[in-house]
């Protein structure tokens, strides 16, 4: 009595990877460009969106405007102290900002500024 291979596994080992005609890797790749799109458009770019407009308001901060800290501490933006490249003042990140919070004046790096709560009111003639 021979025993033979049954038909359940002869089927097994025709589809199974590198028993027989070579895989191709495209469906994979597709699969990985598939997963980065996604990844992109759900996470990189609104990060980058919310990123720039935050840099945006964190470029026009002025006088009067209400603050939060990267450390929490709420306080009103009393000073600010561009630095200056070429005998021009340029906006950076690393700008010298006094915050007054309650009794105390501290100074802060620009970058270091969470959010901001108000804005002041333009002036009004």
């Amino acid at each position: 009595m021979t025993r033979g291979i049954t038909v359940p596994t002869l089927a097994f080992l025709q589809t199974a990877p590198g028993g027989g005609g070579g895989g191709s890797l495209t469906p994979l790749l597709f699969q990985f460009g598939l997963i980065f799109l996604i990844f992109y458009f759900l996470i990189i770019r609104p990060q980058q969106k919310q990123r720039k407009t935050h840099d945006e308001a964190l470029r026009n901060l002025k006088r009067g405007d209400r603050v939060v800290t990267t450390g929490g501490i709420i306080a009103d933006v009393i000073h600010i102290k561009e630095t200056v490249k070429d005998g021009k003042p340029q906006t950076s990140m690393e700008d010298e900002v006094t915050i007054k919070s309650a009794e105390s004046r501290l100074i802060v790096e620009r970058g270091r500024i969470a959010k901001i709560l108000t804005s002041a009111a333009p002036a009004t003639t």
